[in-house]
């Protein structure tokens, strides 16, 4: 589990470059996880620093590690299934969502000390952030999404769903969120984050719509095929 890891993350650091070269991926380094056992889930990246963030869920851990040397630089332990992390640099912080017991938990990203926690019904999951009003989006529970003010923490809203949500991405050319809710009949919910509510539901054909990526420009022929 460690070394498979560590192969797929540089792998994901050289994408860019191998497609835009039009060559295949190749693995060029080997980052090893010391005493870090079970399931890997979320990770975020300071491009600044060069440091990569990984919840080692199954580990209870949240693994800081410095990319340019290619090693672990330190371990916040104590965490409850850490699953979505998210760096913002604009505050400096790490917000860290935690599956067992539905917080999510804000660090000083200088001394990775706690700085506040806020509190969700159960299963907090994805992280995502909103740059333009400094905003964290938590994914959590039996189907909601709870808004953060990126600054000071406070909990600004939630956005009711149908069911747990799983990735879900933001929109950068506008207003929309799009959620995949895989228990709620296989179903993206499309979610206005002005009018914080959903506005759209698209079915799909295919299940276990787990993870997702949004490519803007293909956006609306892939609306008119859902």
């Amino acid at each position: 589990m460690k070394m498979r890891f560590a192969t797929l993350l540089v792998e994901v650091l050289t994408f860019a470059g191998a497609f835009q070269a039009a060559e295949p991926l190749r693995q060029v380094q080997t980052i090893p996880l010391p005493g870090v056992e079970g399931r890997i889930d979320h990770m975020s990246v300071d491009v600044q620093t060069q440091r990569l963030f990984v919840a080692a869920l199954g580990n209870n851990t949240l693994e800081v590690l410095d990319l340019r040397a290619g090693k672990l630089l330190t371990s916040i332990t104590g965490l409850r299934e850490p699953q979505g992390v998210f760096f913002v640099a604009r505050e400096n912080k790490l917000f860290v969502a935690n599956g067992d017991d539905g917080t999510c938990r804000i660090f000083d990203d200088s001394s990775f000390k706690l700085l506040q926690t806020a509190h969700f019904q159960s299963d907090a999951d994805n992280v995502r952030y909103d740059a333009a009003p400094n905003q964290i989006y938590v994914g959590y529970g039996e189907g909601a999404l709870g808004v953060l003010d990126a600054a000071t923490s406070k909990k600004l809203a939630d956005i009711a769903l149908r069911a747990h949500p799983e990735s879900f991405r933001l929109e950068e050319s506008g207003p929309r969120i799009f959620v995949n809710l895989p228990n709620a009949n296989h179903t993206i919910a499309v979610v206005d984050r002005s009018k914080r509510s959903v506005v759209a539901t698209w079915q799909l054909e295919a299940q276990a719509n787990f993870p997702m990526a949004l490519d803007e420009a293909d956006l609306c022929s892939a609306k008119s095929i859902l």
